[in-house]
């Protein structure tokens, strides 16, 4: 059965269908789509299907032109009727993976596509896990719910675990470009998982079990996590002896051997680096062992944003003003330069701890046109103009996002106080030394 579905897709003649429409979901689906392949996106989403359907892109850095014409085509379906699910030969489930307000892995969104799946199931179909987890989770939990069918992984099904490495907005790697790692429950579902990711990925790198898979794009994340706690600590240290510590990354940057450059910032955003480490440190717990690194760097991370407000507390009391009361501009709130996704991003943190402390909150964004809501948070705020009324009829402005269309200058120019958590006004110092601070 695995040499049937192989030769499908060698073929190109296997149907796709992708469970997430999102940062990691649609970019897969353009890949597949740029190949030739049909595909069926799945979606709760009745908004982003409705979207899709007309065009519209609600991830502003992607181009659905691909998506439009393949879809007149009927050659991509958008749908939220996961009663289809038995129709793809190919399912890649990219739901999101958070966390519980207790810091415990959320898997509900995996085990409720799986079960959607499993109720579906059909001899002949490939599975394929992207959702980062902890290690264990497709052959804990996915496999039993499948073979509880009646069918066998490896024989009558097929079920892997391959990691998305999407990075929104990169330049230099895109989806093709980005090798892809693939571990199989057993070694028939690994050889059809690698023809699956060969098929439109430039390199697959094929790895013994689902297992190794999940801890591989653990390890990637935790590796940053761990590295920019470091330099983020360094920041602190080096704010008191009074060094500018990004000249001191750019300097230690210039050996070619044993050194990579890692950037200080507001605190942690995005789905994976905040998220993903705690996974790891959860499941830790089972085999009686203490994640001290991985926890640590996040309780410096996630500390991060504290540490910005008392630098704009501190900023504004060396001009005799009071954060209470004081309006606040933040400059950026995705979570990182140029592109919209604002998952996680620290300027939701930043805000809440002002308006906490009674600061008056207006925020610029250009790829953010509103604050979403979420579990923790529901501001109401919209983007302002980035005018010379609104930089003079504030208090201070904070960098938090260094978007490139940002103007530094003129932000300096007419900002009374500029807070740079980003080192966006590096060169500025000299002329605006009295109104930029550093954090």
């Amino acid at each position: 059965m695995s040499d049937v579905l192989i030769d499908n897709i060698k073929k190109i003649k296997a149907h796709i269908g992708i469970i997430g429409l999102g940062y990691v979901g649609i970019p897969l689906a353009l890949r597949f789509l740029e190949k030739g392949f049909k595909v069926t996106g799945f979606d709760v989403d009745k908004k982003k299907i409705e979207a899709l359907k007309n065009g519209f892109s609600y991830i502003k850095h992607i181009n659905l032109d691909i998506i439009v014409k393949a879809y007149k085509e009927d050659k991509f379906v958008p749908t939220d009727n996961f009663k289809k699910l038995s129709e793809p030969d190919c399912l890649i489930i990219c739901v999101p993976t958070p966390l519980t307000d207790k810091l415990d892995p959320d898997l509900t969104f995996v085990q409720q596509t799986a079960e959607m799946i499993a109720g579906r199931l059909r001899p002949g179909q490939l599975i394929a896990l992207e959702s980062t987890t902890y290690p264990g989770t497709t052959d804990e939990i996915l496999l039993p719910m499948f073979e509880n069918t009646g069918l066998k992984a490896g024989k009558d099904f097929f079920l892997i675990f391959s990691p998305e490495r999407e990075d929104p907005g990169n330049a230099n790697f895109n989806t093709r470009t980005t090798p892809k790692v693939v571990g199989g429950v057993t070694k028939e579902c690994r050889k059809v998982g690698e023809a699956l990711y060969n098929s439109v990925i430039d390199k697959v790198v094929v790895v013994s079990s689902t297992r190794v898979a999940e801890m591989t794009k653990l390890l990637e994340n935790i590796f940053r996590s761990v590295n920019i706690a470091l330099v983020n600590e360094l920041k602190i240290l080096c704010d008191r002896m009074e060094i500018n510590l990004w000249e001191v990354i750019k300097a230690a940057s210039t050996k070619p051997f044993g050194f990579t450059p890692f950037y200080p910032g507001p605190g942690l955003g995005g789905h994976c680096i905040p998220i993903d480490p705690f996974y790891l440190a959860w499941k830790a717990k089972e085999y009686n062992f203490a994640t001290r690194f991985i926890e640590l760097a996040g309780e410096i991370n996630t500390s991060m944003p504290s540490f910005v407000v008392n630098k704009i507390q501190d900023a504004l009391n060396n001009k005799e003003k009071s954060l209470k009361g004081s309006r606040i501009l933040i400059l950026g709130v995705a979570y990182k330069k140029n592109v919209d996704d604002d998952r996680e991003s620290p300027a939701y943190h930043i805000i809440d701890l002002l308006q906490k402390k009674g600061a008056v909150i207006l925020y610029n964004d250009p790829f953010v046109p509103q604050l979403k809501k979420s579990r923790k948070h529901n501001f109401g705020l919209s983007s302002m103009d980035l005018t010379t009324d609104l930089l003079s009829g504030v208090d201070a402005a904070i960098i938090v996002t260094d978007h490139s269309a940002y103007d530094y200058n003129f932000i300096c120019m007419h900002a009374p106080i500029v807070v740079d958590t980003r080192n966006a006004t590096d060169g500025l110092e000299e002329i605006y030394r009295e109104k930029i601070v550093r954090a």
